[in-house]
């Protein structure tokens, strides 16, 4: 484990304690272990912030830990769940959040975040993030999933909008109607996924810039980009699966850029999760959302000026 006493200090319950990092108008990457030396090599990269799945850091200790103590000395840092399965029908496993609680707790992050899906079936976990049918019976399910949640890891949770390749014909209500009534009832943050939109969009034929009109946008805490790849159906159409595994797609960049131009600078991450390039790769994609967040910025403040 590296010494991190110059950084952070033991508080009064014996806990280390990291010191803050500003996060707001700034772009990050996922943390990927194999990047820890160049990042710490890199003289360029302070400044971003760095997301890590809950449920890699769940043991005790370990190399995990140790590189990932070493990378929130200088950093925020963004805990994202993948297996709370806030959606499912089945009572959240106690366990499993009073890890991702401990957590919170050992690493202070700047936010925390999980899906709006489930992928649980009784003691079967799935490796995917299942879709929901969304009805009045969902929603109560989602909130009091949430509200339990919430009062575990005293703190606002931001719930993720989905990437989805069916539709349910029981759902009574939109997407974005279900989720802003989930923050309405819950008093959660959002986190969007931009990529996520559009592959829903293409998927099931409807307008992304439509979807984000209609999306509670004020309440947006994080935005995720990512790429994806593109399939097609058993009838030969157009699918395209949220993959991770290269670069933010030119339309994807254009729909957050729009978004950004609406809503201000919000904390942007750069998911890329399978066929992992070097740091030099990653890091370019982030700053790349980076000089969209600044030039957005930018005119605001013009806007502001002129307006006085």
């Amino acid at each position: 484990m590296p010494n991190l006493a110059k950084h952070a200090d033991i508080g009064a319950s014996g806990t280390l304690r990291f010191p803050a990092h500003p996060i707001d108008g700034r772009a990050g990457t996922s943390f990927k272990h194999q990047h820890l030396p160049s990042i710490l090599a890199d003289d360029d990269r302070n400044g971003g912030f760095f997301e890590v799945h809950a449920e890699n850091y769940m043991g005790a200790g370990g190399p995990p830990h140790a590189a990932l103590a070493r990378v929130r000395e200088d950093n925020p840092v963004s805990l994202h769940g993948v297996c709370m399965s806030i959606g499912g029908p089945q009572p959240l496993d106690k366990a499993h959040l009073a890890r991702f609680a401990g957590l919170i707790e050992r690493y202070e992050p700047a936010l925390v975040s999980e899906h709006l899906a489930w992928s649980t079936h009784n003691t079967t976990y799935y490796n995917d993030l299942l879709p929901l049918p969304y009805t009045e019976a969902t929603l109560r399910r989602v909130a009091e999933h949430i509200d339990e949640v919430q009062e575990a890891i005293r703190r606002p949770l931001l719930l993720e909008n989905p990437s989805t390749y069916v539709l349910f014909s029981e759902s009574t209500m939109s997407e974005t109607a279900f989720i802003r009534e989930i923050v309405r009832r819950t008093g959660c943050g959002l986190l969007l996924d931009v990529n996520n939109v559009f592959v829903s969009a293409i998927n099931h034929s409807f307008s992304a810039l439509d979807y984000l009109s209609d999306y509670p946008l004020e309440h947006v805490g994080e935005i995720h980009l990512a790429g994806h790849t593109e399939q097609e159906d058993d009838e030969g159409d157009l699918l395209l699966i949220d993959s991770h595994d290269g670069p933010v797609a030119d339309a994807v960049w254009k729909l957050f850029d729009i978004v950004i131009g609406r809503c201000g600078p919000i904390p942007t991450l750069i998911e890329w999760d399978s066929a992992i390039p070097d740091w030099p790769v990653l890091k370019a994609e982030a700053k790349e959302a980076q000089a969209i967040l600044d030039r957005n910025a930018a005119l605001r403040l013009e806007r502001i000026n002129v307006r006085a």
